[in-house]
């Protein structure tokens, strides 16, 4: 079983949750605070791509910083490119958890999902 790779905040009780889940999973994890480390431009596309999903999923839409920096009105006119610097600038903007084994990738945390994803 591949070693899954997690963005997380741990002061998030969403974070713990799924860590918590993982672990009961049996899944060894390398976690990564997505503040003091978050992924790099580079690393996001990468999980863009895995994903298959739009790349506002990406993003905490209901966090302050979201909200704070306007981008709900912003976004539209940003490049793809643009969109994942700005994420990898600041930790806070990405919807979190996002956890991955480089094959496959869940952005947020519902249980049944986990579950069925990484539950193998």
């Amino acid at each position: 079983m591949n070693k899954l790779t997690i963005y997380e905040y741990p002061k998030c009780g969403t974070c713990r949750s799924a860590v918590k889940t993982l672990k009961g999973l049996g899944r060894e994890l390398d976690q990564r605070h997505i503040v003091e480390s978050p992924p790099t431009a580079e690393q996001l596309k990468q999980l863009l791509t895995i994903s298959g999903v739009e790349l506002k999923k990406f993003f905490n839409t209901s966090g302050d910083v979201y909200r704070s920096m306007g981008l709900k009105d912003k976004l539209a006119l940003l490049s793809e490119q643009q969109q994942l610097e700005l994420l990898a600038s600041n930790g806070m903007l990405i919807k979190r958890p996002i956890v991955t084994d480089g094959e496959k990738v869940t952005i947020g945390y519902k249980e049944e999902l986990y579950k069925e994803v990484w539950g193998e």
